[in-house]
């Protein structure tokens, strides 16, 4: 199957930026000139500057044009996305380490993070997420923790999450209908510093999430909680944004 037309035009933009021919701040062409380079129409070529724009690789000034954005893994604040999406829109590969993924019983302190009484038995998992770009060049991006309710994805367990990430999968099992989040800015424990591969004392985002989701007995709908997960990102190389529109 051929590559999609926009898609070839995001590779050509993303190359150029990572081999140092396109820096942070420079203009890329517009849509009438990479319209024409590429024989495809205006709104072809407007499809690939919104993907790149919306990934974070560029970034639009009314009035102005397009420029190439100053280069940080970005993440979306405002809604649950799979990293993996994430990467693959930024024309980058994701690779996952797969640290922990075991059965456990809940502690006192854990059955406030994931509902489930003291002794019930839960899903616990540690994953290393790796964003490589076009050069081969790779950079930990992630390093996440969670706590599964084993009733809702019995078998997590069994699940390849170098294929499919924790996130993709309880979204496939269980459809999400709320979550809450914490971001904070800490210095990572030493555990949490070796995962990331950085120096001590390196600031890190930490964004907690609870999910939820609902399940009809035969009376009334019951919200229940599906997981909780604490995302690590090095401060220094990642950011969190979204874009609001007014109604």
């Amino acid at each position: 199957m051929a590559t999609p037309r926009f898609e070839v035009i995001k590779k050509h933009i993303i190359g150029y930026i990572e081999q140092g021919d396109w820096r942070p701040g420079d203009a890329v062409p517009s849509e009438n000139q990479l319209a024409e380079q590429f024989e495809v129409s205006r709104m072809t070529a407007r499809r690939a500057l919104t993907d790149l724009t919306e990934a974070g690789v560029l970034e639009r000034v009314q009035g102005a044009g397009t420029f190439v954005a100053e280069q940080l893994p970005t993440g979306s604040l405002l809604e649950i996305r799979n990293i993996a999406d994430e990467i693959h829109e930024r024309g980058h590969k994701h690779i996952a380490h797969v640290i922990c993924l075991e059965q456990r019983t809940v502690t006192e302190a854990e059955t406030k993070l994931i509902g489930l009484p003291v002794g019930a038995a839960f899903f616990y998992s540690q994953v290393k997420h790796i964003e490589e770009d076009t050069l081969g060049h790779q950079e930990v991006i992630q390093f996440e923790e969670r706590f599964v309710n084993s009733e809702v994805a019995p078998d997590y367990l069994q699940q390849d999450f170098t294929q499919i990430t924790p996130s993709a999968y309880l979204t496939s099992v269980s459809p999400l209908s709320q979550a809450d989040h914490w971001v904070e800015a800490i210095l990572a424990p030493a555990d949490v510093e070796q995962q990331l591969e950085i120096s001590s004392g390196t600031p890190c985002l930490k964004l907690s999430r609870r999910t939820y989701s609902f399940r009809q007995n035969p009376t009334k709908k019951q919200k229940f909680i599906v997981n909780f997960a604490v995302l690590y990102h090095p401060g220094p190389g990642y950011r969190l944004g979204g874009h609001l529109m007014a109604s």
